[in-house]
């Protein structure tokens, strides 16, 4: 055996530079690995979605705001409406329990890239105070809580999450993928059904405020 390494030290010199090699490179792909998770940690989105009422002397708003408390730019891929669960392409059933003469504002979303701590408002209807009595107001709170949003948004490295305002918890996804339409941009450009209708009737059976 000892005559052996003797005659073949230039075989050990080999493979002990080889096995030295090949730490090295494990050293160096683990060193990658922490610096590619800690880039993707300084940048990382966190999207949350609410929906808001609020009411002063004068007026009421109500609407749905997108907020990203994360650490890095939101690529915001889609945007879909979802009443009762299920995807929907207007607001109608709500702007028929909406009183005369309400405004409402709208801002595009799909394909925004939401910085950090920046906020935008997809949708904002405004109305009179006194503008529904009190039935006609828990009405309109009524059918605004079958309402949700999801949303599916990327880092700038591609990691993507799909959000819901009514589920804090994100969820990962490979791609985000569904309609490239941006809801809110239609339904800024469309025509506003008219709530103040006297002969239309609501889907609970009683006639419109």
């Amino acid at each position: 055996m000892w005559r052996w390494l003797t005659n073949n030290h230039q075989t050990l010199t080999g493979i002990g530079a080889m096995l030295v090699g090949i730490a090295a490179l494990f050293v160096a792909w683990d060193q990658g690995r922490v610096m590619r998770a800690q880039q993707h940690g300084a940048v990382v989105p966190v999207i949350q979605l609410d929906g808001f009422i609020t009411s002063t002397l004068e007026q009421r708003e109500m609407g749905l705001r997108i907020q990203n408390n994360g650490v890095g730019p939101a690529m915001i891929g889609t945007v879909e409406l979802l009443r009762d669960g299920e995807p929907t392409t207007d607001f109608d059933p709500l702007l028929l329990r909406m009183p005369a003469g309400f405004d409402r504002s709208w801002s595009s979303v799909t394909g925004r890239a939401l910085a950090p701590n920046g906020v935008v408002e997809p949708v904002v209807f405004r109305w009179d105070r006194d503008a529904l009595d009190q039935q006609g107001l828990d009405d309109v709170l009524a059918e605004w809580s079958r309402w949700d949003m999801r949303l599916c948004y990327c880092s700038v490295f591609d990691r993507c999450w799909v959000a819901t305002a009514s589920n804090a918890r994100r969820i990962p996804v490979r791609q985000c993928t569904g309609p490239t339409d941006d809801i809110f941009e239609i339904f800024g450009n469309a025509e506003t059904p008219d709530s103040a209708r006297p002969q239309e009737t609501l889907e609970d059976g009683r006639d419109q405020p």
